[in-house]
């Protein structure tokens, strides 16, 4: 459903790009209307493509080791390249990162004819957009800020949508407030060469394993698109409504940062060592937490908003048809307990990583701690949506009371590192019930697994994680135990996993989800079966979208993607399991 997708930003905004037509562009932020959605709806989407009039062969990949698309129309006249990228450099000791798309077109062979078509919309197609012409650029007149397309393409061709003899290279610069007002080819050449150069050198200073490097370095560079750099924030993907799979209604708007995904992130940050990204999220985590006076949300807008209202947008027709279209999202206003771990895990790298220590003061620090351990341990029975935000009932999840002795453990650890020795036997208190909790409540002798909700049998794949965080030991021998019960009960094909099995709000889960599948390949090589665990993972490589990236989802009868796209989480769950997986260096 996503093959042959790309996706090109700059950490201001992010666009997806397929055969020469700009799929998705949101502006002025990654979770603002489109400009440009015909993912969502060919007719009421807009349009901005550029078309070999002859091609019958279309090829796209990526600049090696960057974020710059580059797509090749072949056919019986000639063939041409087009390169999409938003710019992106260092520029008087910051980055320069406009709202700004660059697309340059080039004649390969013989005498290529091509098309370009700009209709841009606002308001998710709802503003009736305008336009008028002056010398060099088109107006779109019917945004809140000027909207500007600059280009040496004839701009007769351009609005009557004409083909054209691409007899030389063109330039195309659409712009979202501040207008072009430099040399147009020349600025689109230098932008590109320093763009490609930014990424070229932020690769270079990537950490790699020694097996799996070019899918580690396109992870790498998908997840950096999806952080927003201005606050922080990481995006949980950069679409909305791309259903889980077809006819479903699981379609959802993920362009928001989940806590859940926080630890596992950063995780993946440090091990590419790319400690810039990890403290810019680390700051948009500790600003929740002081704002928010320890009681959390599991998600948040980018700018650290608390409200999304959830609607349902029926004028548009959705993905392939398949709706609805949905903005917001109702999981914001959920009870889901399993976040304050989760903010322990992740903010506890300010006060034990040594290349954050001292940035917050120690009073500070040891008052977010125990405002969080606090929680965790006034909500540690209490039932709630569950991180899969299950919307009709509230019960006692083992996931979240597992991130409860997770963030407890992490407290204590915390607290000996603060000299705070009332916080750590608190902390320890507090890890102790949950524990039990576990124990007593969750663990299944029967089914030999911890189960998804307490006292009930079915399990459940983020249940995973507690061979991944050390609730077993390697050596337990319930650790294979578990991992057996939760991949025999949630295989759609031997391997490739669902969430959980039970009917939920919308019927029956039929998509695996793709990081869950990530996860039973760490586990497998935690427990020390890494033959079994690089099988399953090189069989994961194989079901990319054609370009290195993947959605949320994978349908088992047909193995494509689907969901919404790139889905970060699916990025981190690959680079997590790839380092942990591959030879050492050594």
């Amino acid at each position: 459903m996503t093959r042959g997708l790309a996706i090109i930003g700059n950490c201001s905004y992010s666009a997806l790009l397929k055969e020469g037509s700009v799929e998705w562009l949101c502006w002025p932020r990654p979770d603002s209307s489109f400009v440009f959605g015909p993912l969502l709806d060919r007719e009421q989407g807009g349009a901005f493509t550029i078309e070999g009039v002859d091609a019958t062969l279309i090829e796209t990949s990526y600049v090696e080791n960057t974020n710059v698309v580059r797509t090749v129309f072949s056919g019986n006249g000639g063939s041409f390249e087009v390169l999409d990228f938003a710019p992106r450099f260092s520029l008087y000791d910051r980055f320069f990162k406009p709202s700004m798309l660059i697309r340059i077109m080039r004649p390969l062979s013989g005498e290529p004819r091509a098309r370009v078509r700009c209709r841009p919309t606002y308001e998710y197609g709802l503003q009736q957009i305008g336009r008028w012409r002056a010398s060099n650029h088109i107006e779109y007149a019917g945004f809140p800020t000027p909207v500007r397309l600059t280009s040496n393409v004839p701009l007769t061709y351009v609005e009557d949508e004409r083909p054209f003899l691409l007899e030389r290279d063109r330039h195309l610069v659409l712009t979202w407030g501040e207008p072009l007002e430099a040399g147009l080819e020349d600025t689109a050449e230098r932008f590109l060469e320093r763009t490609v150069d930014y990424w070229r050198r932020w690769v270079k200073g990537t950490r790699v394993p020694r097996d799996y490097q070019q899918e580690v370095v396109r992870s790498a560079l998908a997840l950096k698109l999806h952080q927003y750099e201005d606050t922080g924030a990481l995006l949980a993907a950069t679409t909305t409504s791309l259903p889980e799979h077809p006819g479903s209604g699981r379609n959802w708007d993920y362009r928001f940062c989940w806590l859940r995904d926080a630890y596992f992130t950063l995780n993946a940050l440090e091990r590419l060592g790319h400690s810039e990204e990890m403290e810019r999220f680390l700051e948009y985590l500790r600003n929740l937490a002081e704002e928010n006076e320890g009681v959390l949300q599991p998600a948040y807008r980018i700018n650290g908003d608390s409200e999304a209202e959830e609607r349902v947008l029926d004028h548009l027709s959705g993905f392939a048809g398949d709706g609805p279209v949905r903005i917001g999202n109702q999981a914001l206003e959920h009870v889901q307990n399993d976040v304050y771990g989760e903010m322990v895990l992740g903010v506890s790298r300010l006060f034990l990583d040594s290349r954050f220590v001292g940035e917050v003061p120690r009073h500070t620090a040891v008052d977010i701690i125990q405002g969080l351990v606090d929680q965790i341990d006034a909500r540690l029975e209490e039932p709630d949506a569950g991180l899969w935000e299950f919307r009709g009932k509230t019960r006692l999840h083992g996931f979240s009371v597992l991130m409860h002795w997770a963030g407890a453990r992490r407290a204590a650890e915390v607290a000996l590192a603060l000299e705070a020795p009332e916080l750590a036997t608190h902390a320890r208190s507090v890890e102790a019930r949950a524990r039990e909790v576990l124990e007593t409540q969750c663990w299944n002798e029967e089914v030999g697994a911890l189960t998804q909700v307490a006292g009930e049998p079915q399990v459940d794949a983020a249940m995973l994680l507690a061979v991944h965080l050390g609730y077993f030991e390697p050596d337990d021998p319930r650790a294979d135990r578990h991992v057996d019960a939760i991949r025999s009960a949630l295989s759609v094909d031997g391997s490739l996993l669902r969430r959980y099995s039970v009917r939920d709000d919308f019927g029956h889960m039929e998509a695996a989800f793709t990081v869950c599948t990530f996860w039973l390949v760490e586990a497998l090589v935690i427990i020390g079966r890494t033959d079994e665990a690089r099988e399953l993972f090189e069989r994961l490589l194989g079901l990319d979208n054609g370009l290195g990236l993947y959605s949320e989802d994978v349908l088992p009868d047909t193995l494509e993607q689907s969901g919404n796209f790139p889905q970060t989480y699916s990025h981190v769950g690959l680079i997590n399991a790839a380092f942990r997986l591959s030879r050492r260096w050594d």
